[in-house]
């Protein structure tokens, strides 16, 4: 029997609970409040007809609902308020509510106090969701019982009662997620951190103190992964109680997990294991050599060299990320809609060895754009833009022009919907082009998010 959670129900049994936000992770939140006697009111800013599909899900519960533009407005007298992901803390109807005795949580919060079995989680700037994947799959190659969740998508409160002290939890965790935590993981991985969502971060600096939380409350015999290749996750290494272990793809450590002579190796003062060979990796770029690195990293005490190896050579990579869409007339198309940033993009085309049709844009997060235009001379064949970033973009490719000389003859189009990017893009193309969609800006200018916006890219390209 799993006391923290009986010990959780007791606690809340006939306290008036708000759930801010109906999205993929609060839906199953209410569910799961609800085997409480409690009084729950659903807040969001969307309309019941915008929330049609949502409010179809829970139909039939016991649930208030305050929806619309003014929906906080009825934020008062509540014992208990879960804020939702990508909601600040510091918002004035969460102060006041926290002033008048609300206790402001989330689920993951939540679930980090209830949670009976150890969990591995992964933040970082890129590559979250491949390196959170890889450590799920690589443990359950080994036979682990394992739980993957968190920001990947699926919420896990509310399978709570199914995961035993045996298991492994893997979860991915943004910054939103992480702002607000009181708890770090067993094992906390950390990618790498570059300027990111500063649409919502007041600044670089709370983003950056937002992902120190992943190793801030951990003990001694706990364990924290860091890029020693990211000047930032480097320094992160003096300011953690737990165990340090670096990754580098271009140092040469002597432990940790690293990449020598074209081998991911863990090293030892007084060993060496090979566990792959960097061309065996199914999945392209210097990018995911480096999360197969920190995934390695994470599961070096759990897991042997050959799920390593097995997992490297099999693992096709995840929706959205640098996806093969469809070859047509000799043109290949690329989905890299999860590209929500620069640096990220510069990744995605830093996985081809060839100059590429780039197809970017999208909403602007207040993210410096210059470091994109070096990139862009240099692996690009064709740029075509779309959305708020486009002037920015442009931008950045006009200043390494100015400054270098370099792209001067790229050609620019820009686009306004995703039927003319799709069809410029394939117009412009010869036989033997790569054509990589890595907006490296976020989706919500058109669409709830970037699966939707990868999908509607997917669907356009079968259409050709």
């Amino acid at each position: 029997m799993n006391t923290r959670l009986e010990e959780f129900k007791r606690s809340i049994e006939g306290k008036r609970i708000a759930v801010l936000g109906m999205g993929i992770s609060n839906r199953p939140l209410i569910k799961f409040l609800l085997q409480t006697d409690v009084q729950i009111t659903a807040f969001d800013r969307r309309t019941a007809e915008e929330l049609e599909q949502e409010l179809e899900e829970l139909e039939g519960l016991n649930i208030q609902y305050s929806l619309g533009k003014d929906y906080l407005c009825n934020l008062k007298g509540f014992d208990i308020v879960f804020r939702t992901p990508g909601m600040r803390y510091d918002l004035p109807e969460l102060l006041r509510a926290r002033e008048e005795g609300a206790e402001i949580t989330s689920e993951m919060e939540v679930f980090f106090e209830l949670c009976p079995a150890k969990i591995i989680a992964v933040t970082g700037s890129d590559g979250k969701t491949t390196t959170t994947t890889l450590i799920y799959k690589m443990l359950e190659e080994s036979g682990y019982h394992c739980w993957l969740g968190g920001n990947i998508g699926t919420p896990l409160l509310n399978r709570i009662e199914e995961i035993k002290e045996t298991d492994l939890v893997v979860l991915e965790l943004s910054s939103f997620q992480l702002q607000t935590m009181k708890r770090s993981p067993h094992i906390a991985v950390v990618t790498n951190v570059s300027p990111n969502h500063l649409d919502v971060h007041k600044s670089m600096e709370e983003y950056v103190e937002a992902k120190k939380n992943i190793f801030k409350f951990q003990s001694q015999s706990d364990k924290v992964i860091l890029n020693y290749d990211n000047p930032v996750t480097r320094e992160f290494a003096s300011q953690t109680a737990g165990q340090v272990l670096f990754f580098s793809r271009k140092n040469a450590l002597d432990r940790g997990l690293v990449l020598k002579d074209g081998w991911l190796t863990n090293k030892d003062r007084d060993r060496e294991l090979k566990l792959v060979k960097s061309e065996e990796i199914a999945i392209p770029g210097e990018h995911n050599v480096e999360n197969y690195l920190a995934a390695a990293a994470a599961v070096s005490d759990y897991v042997k060299l050959e799920a390593v190896a097995r997992v490297a050579k099999t693992f096709k990579g995840v929706e959205h990320r640098i996806e093969f869409v469809r070859e047509i007339g000799g043109v290949r198309f690329y989905n890299d809609s999860i590209a929500s940033s620069p640096t990220r993009a510069i990744a995605g085309l830093n996985s081809f060895n060839q100059k590429v049709i780039l197809i970017a844009g999208g909403k602007d997060k207040n993210i410096p754009y210059d470091i994109l235009g070096q990139a862009i001379a240099e692996k690009v064949k064709v740029l075509i833009l779309i959305g708020q970033t486009a002037l920015k973009i442009k931008a950045a490719l006009k200043a390494e022009i100015e400054k270098t000389g370099k792209g001067k003859d790229i050609p620019v189009v820009e686009c306004n919907s995703y039927e003319e990017i799709v069809s410029t893009a394939y117009r412009l193309a010869e036989p033997g082009d790569v054509v990589l969609f890595s907006p490296a800006s976020t989706s919500f200018d058109m669409f709830k998010n970037f699966e939707e916006r990868g999908n509607r890219f997917k669907e356009l390209v079968n259409k050709l």
